[in-house]
Order: C-alpha cells, then sequence, then structure tokens
C-alpha cells in the first residue's frame, strides 16, 4: 500500500474494470473521481464512500468536455495521481460491413477521448514530476481476427500512443502502464457491445463467427475483473511498474501467436532485411 493517499481519476466505472478498480481504490483509502456519461450511474460510489469519491459525467466523445473536466477533477482532488483510460465499448463486424457512422464513434471513445484527457492532465503531472497513466488496451490491441477490425485498431492506436508517451514522459517522473485483458466477465461482450447492422454473407465463415463466438461467450468468460483490479493496483504501487500487463492465460496464449508471427516474418530478413538496402559502399 503506498505511503500517501493517491488521487485517481477512473473512466467508465458503471460496470466492469472501472467499477472493480474503483471499489478497490476507495476501499485501500485512496480518492478518486468516478465517471460514467451519466454522473448517476456511478452515484452509488459517491454515497459509500463519501470522504473519498466524487461521481461526475464525462462522455469521451464529446471533446469540448474534456478539458472542463479535468480541471474540475484537479480541483477536487487537489492532485491527480493516477489516470486510469478504462471507459471504451466494442463494435463488430467486417471491414466492409461496418459504416462510418458505426466505427467512427468507437473511435471517439476508445481513442481520442482517453488521448485528449491524458493531454488535458500531463501539465499538471509534468509540473509536480510523478503521475501513472493507466491505458486498458485489449489482448485485440497486439494480435486480432475477422470482426475485430476496427475495435483492434483502436486499441492498437492506443498501444502506439502509449509506447511513445512512456518514451516522453519516464524522464519526467510519470509512468505508463498499458492493460490488455482477454476475455473477462464484464459487459463487454453483451449489453455494451454493438454488431454490424448490415451483413454479408460472404464473411459468415470469418466475421460472422468472430461475432457469434464472443457473444456466446457473455457471462461465461474466465477473467475475474476483481482480480483484475487487484493486479493493477499491485502494478501502479510498483516501485518500477511494467509497461505491458496481458491479463488472463488467453492474453498469454495470444502473446505468444504474435510473436511466432513475428519470428516468422523474419524468415525473409536476408531479402526483406538488408537485401533491401543500398549497398554499405553507397551510403
Amino acid at each position: 500500500m503506498p505511503e500517501m493517499q493517491r488521487g485517481w481519476v477512473i473512466t467508465g466505472c458503471s460496470s466492469g474494470f472501472g467499477r472493480e478498480l474503483a471499489i478497490a481504490v476507495l476501499e485501500r483509502g485512496d480518492r478518486a473521481v468516478v465517471t460514467a456519461r451519466r454522473a448517476e450511474a456511478v452515484q452509488d460510489l459517491a454515497d459509500a464512500y463519501p470522504d473519498q469519491a466524487v461521481a461526475m459525467a464525462l462522455d469521451l466523445n464529446h471533446r469540448d468536455g474534456i478539458v472542463p473536466f479535468a480541471r474540475a477533477a484537479e480541483q477536487t482532488l487537489g492532485a491527480v495521481d493516477v489516470l486510469v483510460n478504462n471507459a471504451g465499448y466494442g463494435v463488430m463486424g467486417a471491414v466492409e460491413e461496418l459504416t462510418p457512422e458505426e466505427y467512427r464513434p468507437m473511435f471517439e471513445t476508445n481513442f481520442f477521448g482517453p488521448v485528449e484527457l491524458t493531454r488535458a492532465l500531463l501539465p499538471a503531472m509534468r509540473e509536480r514530476r510523478r503521475g501513472h497513466i493507466v491505458n486498458v488496451s485489449s489482448i485485440a490491441g497486439v494480435i486480432t481476427r475477422g470482426a475485430y477490425g476496427f475495435y483492434a485498431a483502436t486499441k492498437f492506436a492506443l498501444e502506439g500512443v502509449s509506447e511513445a508517451l512512456a518514451a516522453e514522459v519516464g524522464p519526467l517522473g510519470i509512468r505508463v502502464t498499458l492493460v490488455e485483458p482477454g476475455p473477462f466477465r464484464t459487459d463487454f461482450a453483451g449489453r455494451s457491445l454493438q454488431v454490424a447492422r448490415s451483413v454479408i454473407d460472404d464473411y459468415a465463415d470469418t466475421a460472422g463467427a468472430g461475432r457469434a463466438a464472443i457473444t456466446q461467450r457473455d457471462g461465461r468468460q474466465p477473467g475475474d475483473p476483481a482480480r483484475a483490479a487487484r493486479l493493477i493496483l499491485e502494478a501502479v504501487d510498483a516501485e518500477h511498474p511494467p509497461f505491458r500487463i496481458p491479463m488472463g492465460t488467453f492474453a498469454h496464449q495470444r502473446v505468444r501467436e504474435k510473436i511466432a508471427a513475428l519470428e516468422a516474418a523474419l524468415a525473409w530478413e536476408d531479402r526483406a532485411g538488408a537485401g533491401t538496402e543500398f549497398p554499405p559502399n553507397t551510403r
């Protein structure tokens, strides 16, 4: 447990990882601004911990509200020591099936919103020379499959910006951690999941099978969000926190698949590596 009481901002606290993490943070005595699109959805947390928690509305799709929210959170907590970008959802369908009206709002929630919230809170973290940013990605941000294309794109983007951010803010005393869950028993595959409104028969065995698999898994996922929350706390408390945390047996298996695929890509190293460069004596 940390020596000082920390101030947290946790997005997406109405259910799943966000709610379990908020409870774990508050139970150990830290303070938190807990958010949802409607503050009423998380007011019970504030009521249960009136001296520690404040419920605030935050819709990451409304960019104009992000900076005012960040200022209010700083004023409420005094300092935001930990930002957890957890809010997000999935839209499943083949790349050809989904329309911009379906997938663009997901990019706002899963990528652009977290980026702008991070940017809004970074100046104060830089001034204090401390802070921790936890970005909840997905194993689909490491390796993906049919039906996950646009959702994975939001998480691949979050992973890319997190890698760059870690390099930029690490020397300033600010840490960055990526959480990459596999299937956990949250609302992601249930009420939060959206699927393509237009289905193309040619993709029935690929994207269609992917959509069916995720919806059939709802309520039977092996991952426990409460245990995941405890692991995130452990990482934030660590003297040298990990940058990347694949969560769950499935996630670890998929990471190994990705590593094997990358190893296979090096099979053409003699032709695609130095073989594509100017000869050394002409550089």
